[in-house]
């Protein structure tokens, strides 16, 4: 009969559990000579390792007497996860909070944020720092005009402190003191500089390997000494257009430059192997852990981090109708129509109802995928197409005919068009406000939406610059 573990006591409250997250060792991914284990900082209460620095710069800005008394408002610009850190300790604390974010943000992190109580200000992601609407710049803007405190985690040394004194010992306790090479990627900077430079007291001869998104500038840095200029990527927390200021890379010696697709297959190859949700910068961080240990002639222990769960992704990563939109995901090409419609009736993509079905089941059809207009289906043949127009129609003046069949107030006059069309004759339906069926003989294909057509003539740019 085994023993079984001690159980911690109850805990006072959730801020208390932030820290001593546990280790697993990768064993089912190939790692060449080395042995790999993950930090799982997704274990923290807010689901990311941010927790760690939200209670640290904020403890610290009370003992500086920067916040408590009357001055209780919080402002700063984040990707997310430092605003759910935030977020948690602002509502243990009593601290109103607005946090700016680049409109590339998952909606399932806003959506968390909101029901947090945090004042969240969305804001472009495609300007530089120095622009009004770059989201630093506008909360230190709005911190100013509000004479609320601004954490700064970019300039904030509570941040690399927070590494310095948790995160960096419990991975040394935890491997035994013994660790060869720690990877890490940089979103503000605090946990490579943190890490960085426990491991110089600690443990000197553990290397620090930076992961970085494809076009960020901080890889290139590393290498060459000059920041080139930053390019876009879809990968959510790390990678930077500029050094922040508390970011140290002195000891960093060696960078590797993850794209966004391989990023997001190492996190779902995570996923399917091991069972273990990450979000997108761990794919990156794992992806880059993967090939250092696979390049290594003998045998190393190696560390780095689950920086956060991917369940604040699954709208985007996990979903493979946004993978196949991103061009994520390869599909044998037709050289038709086929290869314009994100989702194939063929591949059971495509949400449909049948004639008999309630008006009412339209509705709620619409409203769980998000779409405006449904396919009418019968023996794989389109006889029909119900939109939002048609159930408003229906039920403007008798709600009880929600309840009636689609086939009353589905449109019949449909406007197919067979699946080798040119895309160009597809402009004129378009502009009329139609949505183009396709169809091969009378088997139905799928419907084209202007954002079908739009992802496709972008992935078409994308292979065009490969």
């Amino acid at each position: 009969m085994t023993t079984p573990m001690p159980t911690p006591p109850p805990a006072e409250n959730i801020v208390s559990l932030i820290g001593h997250t546990p280790m697993i060792k990768v064993t089912q991914l190939d790692t060449g000579p080395c042995e790999l284990f993950l930090k799982m900082e997704s274990q923290n209460p807010g689901g990311s390792i941010k927790d760690r620095i939200g209670l640290s710069m904020i403890e610290a800005a009370e003992r500086a007497g920067q916040l408590g008394g009357d001055r209780r408002h919080v402002v700063e610009a984040t990707a997310g996860n430092t605003g759910l850190g935030l977020a948690l300790v602002a509502a243990r604390k009593g601290y109103r909070l607005t946090l700016v974010i680049p409109d590339k943000m998952s909606q399932e992190k806003v959506f968390h944020l909101k029901a947090l109580g945090a004042n969240v200000v969305m804001t472009r992601s495609d300007v530089e720092k120095g622009h009004p609407s770059y989201y630093q710049d506008l909360a230190a803007s709005i911190a100013r005009e509000e004479g609320a405190f601004y954490v700064n985690q970019f300039e904030n040394p509570a941040n690399a402190l927070a590494h310095e004194t948790g995160t960096g010992p419990e991975i040394a306790a935890q491997l035994g003191h013994r660790i060869d090479a720690m990877v890490c990627g940089v979103g503000s900077g605090g946990t490579m500089t943190g890490l960085s430079r426990y491991f110089a007291k600690a443990q000197p001869r553990c290397e620090m390997v930076l992961a970085d998104p494809e076009g960020s500038v901080l890889a290139g840095y590393v290498k060459t000494g000059n920041l080139g200029k930053a390019g876009s990527w879809l990968v959510e927390g790390i990678g930077e257009d500029f050094l922040p200021p508390i970011l140290d890379l002195s000891r960093v010696k060696l960078a590797y430059t993850i794209s966004d697709r391989e990023s997001l297959e190492t996190a779902r190859l995570l996923l399917s192997r091991t069972g273990i949700l990450a979000g997108s910068s761990s794919g990156t961080l794992l992806a880059a852990a993967l090939r250092y240990c696979r390049e290594q002639s003998s045998p190393k222990r190696v560390c780095t981090l689950v920086c956060d769960s991917g369940n604040k992704y699954l709208s985007k990563m996990y979903n493979d109708f946004w993978m196949a939109d991103q061009g994520f995901t390869d599909r044998e090409p037709t050289g038709d129509l086929r290869d314009v419609i994100s989702r194939r009736h063929a591949d059971r993509a495509v949400v449909t109802v049948q004639r008999q079905d309630a008006l009412l089941v339209a509705y709620a059809r619409m409203k769980l995928y998000d779409v405006s207009q449904l396919p009418v289906l019968e023996g794989g043949k389109i006889v029909g197409l119900v939109d939002e127009s048609d159930l408003l129609l229906a039920a403007v003046d008798d709600v009880s005919r929600f309840r009636q069949p689609v086939e009353t107030a589905m449109t019949t006059r449909l406007r197919t068009v067979d699946v080798r069309t040119p895309i160009r004759d597809l402009l004129p339906m378009f502009d009329a406000g139609l949505v183009p069926i396709v169809t091969d003989g009378d088997e139905f294909v799928g419907l084209v939406t202007r954002i079908d057509l739009l992802n496709h003539l972008r992935r078409r740019v994308k292979l065009h610059e490969v």
